[in-house]
């Protein structure tokens, strides 16, 4: 695990380093996870071999720092990742987010347009609103979340999610849901639309059918499906999500 000092907060952001050819591969975790918690099964694969990949811990989560001063906004999240990227010297890279990941990964592609040569998402936030799990952490206060709201999140779960939200400073994961809620402007979704680097939408194949399924191809993204999984695909079907990412990068055995 290695560490990048974000001097502003005097905090660390953490991440994988994997060495290998070519432009690095960065992953971005959603709400609640951790990279390095989410994706090791993904990247053991074969086609992952010959690329360089880093598996980035967001701050409040996985093995990161937890500064309490942070807003945990998607767009700050995304500020940071273009910190880290600058400060490893990448000069290209492709990206790939999951869930809020995939919303903050939008922002880092519109941040660095020239560096980000392929961008990949799986069912993100494209537009405010939040989903169903983000409204419910969010319409609690923030002080009432962290007292109460925050021990019977952990008390309810039965998932693999389970296992890194345990680790997520609650605070963060509340203000992480209040961002999606909330959205930014323009949205993800005008963003996305307006980026001209190679872009990819993976679905699992239990969150179809969806309207961006026949949507986003219209705007030049293409679209993926993880066959026997629903929106937690790195849990659901590993190599299925790594099948799909192989696709979109263009990797090879």
């Amino acid at each position: 695990m290695k560490s990048f000092l974000v001097s502003s907060l005097n905090a660390h952001l953490r991440y994988q380093d994997f060495p290998g050819k070519g432009r690095p591969i960065i992953f971005i975790h959603g709400l609640g996870c951790a990279s390095s918690y989410e994706y090791p099964r993904v990247i053991i694969s074969s086609v992952f071999r010959q690329r360089r990949i880093i598996l980035v811990d967001l701050l409040g989560a996985g093995y990161s720092d937890r500064p309490n001063e942070f807003s945990y906004s998607t767009s700050d999240h995304a500020r940071i990742v273009t910190l880290l990227v600058d400060a490893l010297g990448v000069s290209e890279c492709d990206l790939y987010g999951h869930s809020m990941g995939g919303s903050i990964a939008i922002e880092v592609a519109s941040m660095l347009p020239q560096i980000v040569k392929t961008l990949v998402v799986s069912e993100p936030n494209f537009d405010s609103g939040g989903g169903f799990y983000s409204r419910l952490l969010a319409e609690q206060p923030e002080d009432e979340f962290i007292r109460t709201g925050y021990s019977r999140v952990l008390a309810k779960e039965t998932t693999p999610w389970l296992g890194c939200v345990t680790a997520m400073a609650p605070y963060a994961l509340h203000r992480g849901a209040c961002s999606l809620v909330e959205g930014i402007e323009p949205s993800w979704r005008e963003l996305i639309y307006s980026l001209s680097m190679a872009r990819w939408m993976i679905f699992g194949e239990h969150s179809l059918p969806d309207i961006d399924q026949q949507e986003l191809p219209k705007h030049g993204i293409k679209v993926l499906a993880v066959p026997n999984a629903g929106h937690s695909m790195s849990w659901e079907n590993p190599e299925g999500l790594a099948d799909a990412l192989s696709c979109a990068f263009g990797l090879s055995n």
